[in-house]
């Protein structure tokens, strides 16, 4: 009767850290803080040198769970990103993706070297550290209800999905570096491009795929359909990752040419794979706490807390100038992606990596990066909201989401959507029947301070009103600009 009663105490004392993350996120919230470092600290507080005493120090399952929660992170985010906003930010987010990566690892290599590392230790936690962390940057700009100039916005959410492949590679030849015993060489130089273009071509493929299979076959339930998009995910990770390319840059693709199709229950799909991210990001960050000694970590405080400065002030700041103050941006705009470079969950799987490799300083490597996250999180996470208002580059919006949806089975590409009224947009303070709108297209709602209100001609539009609107998806882009203009952010869903 000993292991089921352990099995027992293990999953209720996991649900109760559960419970206490979740409902402390409102406190860090207000303060400004990702969510995810919550989730961590909660994590050691369980782990078996803290209050809950559970012990975990499995490093392969940490890193095969830690994967499949990423894969499902950045199906969500591609799921919400617009092929204009990709298009938009190509040149920005993809060389602070490449050359940004590189710059950052260069950096933060060189001053480990000088706080006292070998080079081989430095240049592999420079690689580990690289990249940013979408859940951290945009779960900070969500809860604080603040909203970034389109361009901004765009680069940072492209540029976080983007990069994580870039780490990954880097991480990894470093480790094979170490491991035969040698340097980084020209190698890199074809094995980079070769897995981006091999994850290019598997996620386009595999998306346009499943979504001719979602639109084509009616399955037999509603909740089938998030089943088939996660199973595209992982084909798609595991197909190029077989093949030697970049799993996470093609399950981005993937859920991206999904969401920018055609998908049966749109709204609410995108709702399930919105939870379905949440818990993935709640559990592994509460694992990777879980793998976290604090006994280990004071001998490597000083390294750990010095990389994570130079990371935040100097390596992330320099990267952003590198890659985008010849593109014509102004000082202060480069000045917020380079304070906007937070850190989080990949960090802190890939430092696994020289654990399960056998290196014999794998275990300093991961407390090490345990600090660089930590501090990377804190010192720029606590001051994003008020540096994005101060700027004038970013302004509060109103976070309210819809919870209305319409599905017309004979009109698969007919739907409800949700916009807000915002300031400057052009509808404000007309009147419905004065709105140039598609003829196929219909005001059905409006909801004003939380109290609906029917859609007649002689009803005028207020600031935050929010229209919930039927039409096709032809007619979408037509409805956007007669309600919002064509530079209007939108809260659309």
């Amino acid at each position: 009767m000993t292991e089921p009663l352990s099995t027992a105490a293990f999953i209720a004392l996991f649900g109760a850290l559960l419970t206490v993350s979740v409902l402390a996120t409102r406190l860090l919230d207000r303060v400004g803080l990702p969510v995810s470092l919550l989730f961590l600290v909660v994590g050691m507080i369980g782990g078996s040198e803290g209050l809950g005493g559970l012990a975990f120090d499995q490093s392969e399952v940490a890193f095969r769970a830690g994967t499949a929660a990423l894969i499902l992170i950045l199906l969500d985010g591609g799921l919400n990103t617009r092929w204009s906003a990709i298009r938009s930010a190509a040149v920005p987010a993809g060389l602070m993706a490449t050359v940004g990566v590189v710059a950052t690892a260069l950096v933060v290599a060189c001053a480990g070297r000088l706080l006292g590392l070998d080079w081989d230790e430095a240049i592999l936690i420079g690689a580990i550290v690289s990249s940013t962390d979408a859940a951290a940057v945009f779960g900070v700009l969500r809860g604080s209800g603040i909203r970034l100039q389109k361009k901004l916005q765009a680069t940072l959410e492209v540029e976080s999905c983007a990069n994580d492949p870039m780490a990954v590679i880097l991480t990894l030849s470093a480790i094979d570096a170490m491991t035969r015993g040698s340097t980084l060489g020209w190698q890199l130089l074809i094995d980079i491009p070769l897995q981006i273009a091999i994850g290019l071509g598997v996620g386009l493929g595999c998306g346009f795929l499943f979504r001719y299979l979602i639109n084509s076959i009616r399955l037999s339930a509603q909740g089938l359909y998030p089943v088939l998009i996660v199973a595209s995910a992982f084909a798609s990770f595991g197909a190029s990752t077989l093949i030697y390319g970049s799993g996470f840059l093609a399950v981005f693709l993937t859920a991206v040419v999904l969401g920018n199709g055609h998908l049966p229950f749109s709204d609410g799909l995108r709702r399930v794979h919105d939870s379905i991210a949440w818990l993935s990001q709640v559990l592994m960050f509460l694992m990777l706490g879980l793998l976290v000694f604090p006994s280990r970590l004071l001998p490597h405080a000083a390294v750990g807390i010095g990389l994570g400065l130079t990371l935040a002030l100097v390596a992330r700041p320099m990267a952003a100038f590198l890659c985008l103050s010849w593109l014509g941006w102004r000082s202060k705009e480069v000045a917020l992606v380079g304070w906007i470079g937070l850190r989080g969950a990949v960090p802190i799987i890939l430092a696994t990596f020289p654990i399960m490799k056998g290196l014999p300083t794998g275990d300093r490597i991961f407390h090490i990066v345990f600090f660089v996250v930590v501090v990377s999180a804190i010192i720029p996470g606590a001051s994003i909201t008020q540096v994005a208002l101060r700027s004038k580059l970013g302004r509060r919006v109103n976070p309210r989401r819809s919870t209305l949806e319409l599905q017309l089975v004979q009109r698969p590409n007919r739907h409800m959507h949700e916009f807000s009224i915002a300031a400057s947009s052009p509808s404000k303070d007309r009147f419905l029947r004065d709105l140039n709108l598609p003829e196929e297209a219909a005001i059905v709602l409006i909801l004003r301070e939380d109290e609906p209100l029917p859609a007649r001609g002689s009803t005028q539009l207020r600031e935050n009103d929010l229209l919930y609107v039927v039409s096709d998806e032809c007619d979408l882009a037509l409805v956007r600009n007669g309600l919002l203009g064509t530079e209007t952010d939108t809260s659309e869903t």
